[in-house]
């Protein structure tokens, strides 16, 4: 059976604490899943924000600070992996298992402010891109914004659209009544579950985790800003079928802040 691990939106730019991001990286070289997966949302990309541009706020936003920010961050969260895949250099005439997770980055919306920048203004084409982020680089099987990859039998998207207006999905629940299989998104700040059963008894689960961030956001407030935020980890994932795991930022600050 699979392990998956679930990495929630990190929303990182300029000005932001990272150091969870070492202790994410520390835990999954750690548990060594079989699969990393990030929902989107890991670059804010606040200098091609839509909501506030022309106030306050926004002054002094810059596109290249976005993107070195977005290098920095995933520097830090893939560092414990990378010392791990040294050490399977090491291992590979020993009997010693290696771990080569595969590792499927799926771009939010935040990151499709890149692409949506190019179609409003043509004159950005070739300027820009989403291959700035350089997701790639670190061996990220990168997937468009709203692309739904299933693996396992599990459906993951950064969030999964309702109606003829294509909008987010605002509830577990409703997944399960509109999707009727097991489904993964994040986009929406802490979390929720819902659970079902198909026709012939097996269980379908769908998680929304929006929420791998320390830093609050101005706009939600200060109720909105104590959700939960953490991991996910989903053990022996069978045909759309596991037992989830939420790892809090929390837990991982108390494991990993001193070491």
């Amino acid at each position: 059976m699979t392990n998956i691990a679930v990495i929630p939106d990190v929303q990182t730019k300029e000005g932001v604490p990272t150091e969870h991001l070492k202790w994410i990286g520390k835990y999954l070289a750690h548990r060594k899943p079989d699969i990393i997966v990030c929902l989107g949302d890991f670059a804010d990309m606040p200098s091609l924000s839509s909501y506030d541009k022309g106030k306050r706020s926004f002054e002094g936003r810059r596109y290249k600070k976005d993107i070195k920010a977005a290098h920095k961050a995933m520097d830090i969260m893939m560092a414990p992996l990378q010392a791990e895949f040294d050490h399977n250099k090491v291992r590979k005439a020993s009997r010693h298992k290696q771990w080569w997770p595969r590792l499927v980055m799926l771009l939010g919306n935040h990151e499709h402010r890149i692409t949506r920048a190019t179609e409003v203004d043509p004159m950005l084409e070739g300027t820009i891109s989403t291959y700035d982020l350089k997701y790639n680089e670190w061996g990220w099987e990168v997937h468009d914004f709203l692309e739904v990859v299933e693996i396992e039998g599990i459906a993951f998207s950064h969030y999964f659209t309702t109606g003829v207006m294509g909008r987010a999905a605002v509830s577990a629940q409703t997944i399960i009544n509109k999707k009727h299989q097991s489904c993964i998104a994040g986009h929406l700040q802490g979390r929720m579950v819902a659970y079902g059963t198909k026709a012939d008894g097996r269980t379908i689960t769908a998680i929304i985790a929006g929420s791998a961030y320390l830093h609050d956001e101005d706009y939600l407030g200060h109720q909105g800003n104590r959700h939960w935020r953490g991991i996910v980890l989903l053990h022996e994932v069978q045909d759309g079928q596991f037992d989830e795991m939420f790892v809090s930022l929390n837990f991982l600050r108390k494991k990993y802040e001193t070491k």
